[in-house]
């Protein structure tokens, strides 16, 4: 079986393929699209505004519009007035001619590249004419002198490689017109010399203007960047300083709660507990503090290899130590679980967790001698949390640095496209309601390894709830 010939393509094929595909998508692919020129930057109008008047200095941001507009209409009016003496059939071909050599001058602020086909119109129609007015001037001078203004003013207005492109094809267009008109060589010569220098400047311009916007955005990105890489480096240093703060104070609390009992003869377990309650508080904090800030920490990770951010997140199954916990600190609360508990996604389970520590602890700071209780419900869509303390039987000392609790918990709520309420109850007490979306099939269906919470019987369970 024979096999197929080969076309083998040259680099000269591929390079003419390349700036065809370019020449078409620059001049054939929607010429007459809309592409007004915007106005001046506020930059280049504040710089310029400090030599005119005010009420001048507000309207130089179409400064270029109106200098296009006024050149067109003055070179249009010069054209008429040039062929005024001629007849009717003179004066209709010279209004044509005009407003095909002048009104590109003016369209190019809106729609470029059909500026530059509509000025090349008027380029054949000067060199079909060939007619020579009063004055000596021939038609086709002032047609190829407006057609080389309005390619300078396209190449600025798009991109350099359009310079070569309109430069070719008006460059054969005009050699082929001066040849079917008996036109002269040194006419097109000269035309051709002069359009080649003026689009070569107009490229180099757009060239400069494109590089210089392009490192304009580059440093725009660079300083973002820099901004945001200083802002996370005064975060770590603030979590350094508040971990130098909170942790001195905290180690302070722990050494004289376990120092206590030793200066007090006979000391009495009520006391010795609550200051070994007060101890594990702080230990447990400062264990958290730490942790936190070696994840802030982004220069030194294991700078806190103790409270490593790898260590497990508390989770709902920790949730009995921390009522134990208040219970201790003089807080009467009681647990209700209800639905079939399972493992959630670490997210909602540490969310969970955090949003009934802050409850808690609010009603124990607000609402001394206060009980409250913790309903927890696992649910198909999700976990249901309802933590409600009553009315509380004294007045609560003031607590400053408080009352950011409830905005913590709605922005773990809102973390997770959950929903939560938190208000007073009729009653004097506080109720919050929360929430936390979770796929069904996101985490293992049950927690078989779990040990029940203490104060749970098989009965409450099947039940539907269990108190602890």
């Amino acid at each position: 079986m024979r096999d197929k010939p080969r076309t083998a393509t040259g680099p000269e094929i591929r390079l003419a393929q390349g700036a065809w595909a370019n020449a078409r998508q620059d001049l054939l692919k929607e010429p007459f699209a809309l592409r007004p020129l915007p106005p001046l930057g506020a930059a280049r109008v504040a710089a310029l505004g400090r030599y005119l008047p005010g009420w001048l200095g507000k309207h130089l941001g179409r400064l270029p519009h109106l200098l296009l507009s006024a050149l067109a209409a003055a070179v249009f009016l010069g054209s008429l007035s040039n062929t005024a003496d001629g007849g009717s059939l003179r004066s209709v071909f010279a209004l044509l001619f005009s407003l095909l050599a002048t009104a590109p001058l003016a369209l190019v602020l809106f729609r470029p590249v059909g500026a530059y086909w509509v000025s090349l119109a008027g380029v054949v129609v000067g060199l079909t004419a060939g007619h020579v007015d009063d004055m000596g001037r021939p038609w086709t001078t002032l047609a190829l002198v407006c057609h080389t203004g309005v390619m300078a003013l396209v190449v600025l207005r798009t991109r350099p490689r359009v310079a070569p492109e309109t430069w070719l094809v008006t460059l054969a267009v005009t050699a082929v017109m001066t040849v079917l008109t008996s036109g002269t060589d040194g006419e097109l010569a000269a035309m051709a010399g002069a359009s080649a220098l003026f689009l070569t400047v107009a490229a180099a311009v757009r060239a400069w203007r494109d590089e210089r916007r392009n490192a304009e955005r580059t440093e725009t990105v660079t300083e973002r960047e820099r901004s945001r890489r200083t802002l996370l480096e005064e975060r770590a240093t603030i979590a350094r300083e508040l971990h130098d703060v909170v942790a001195h104070h905290m180690s302070v609390i722990a050494i004289q709660a376990e120092a206590a009992p030793y200066r007090v003869e006979e000391t009495p377990p009520e006391l010795a507990t609550a200051l070994s309650t007060i101890r594990e508080n702080a230990v447990v904090g400062l264990t958290e503090l730490r942790r936190i800030l070696g994840v802030v920490r982004a220069d030194d990770p294991e700078g806190f290899a103790e409270g490593s951010p790898d260590a497990p997140q508390p989770t709902l199954a920790e949730l009995d130590a921390l009522l134990d916990t208040l219970r201790d600190a003089g807080l009467e609360v009681l647990r209700v679980t209800t639905g079939a508990v399972r493992t959630l996604p670490q997210g909602v389970e540490l969310s969970a967790y955090r949003i009934v520590q802050e409850a808690l602890s609010n009603a124990l700071r607000h609402a001394p001698g206060a009980s409250a209780q913790v309903e927890i419900s696992y649910v198909l869509g999700g976990l249901g949390l309802r933590i409600v303390n009553d009315r509380p039987s004294r007045l609560a000392k003031p607590s400053p640095g408080a009352g950011h609790g409830v905005l913590g918990m709605r922005e773990r709520v809102q973390v997770l496209g959950g929903e939560i309420s938190a208000e007073p109850t009729e009653d004097g007490g506080f109720e919050v309601a929360v929430f936390l979306p979770c796929s069904p099939g996101a985490e293992p269906a049950r927690r078989a390894a779990a040990p029940a919470p203490a104060g749970t019987s098989e009965a409450a369970e099947d039940s539907g709830g269990h108190t602890a």
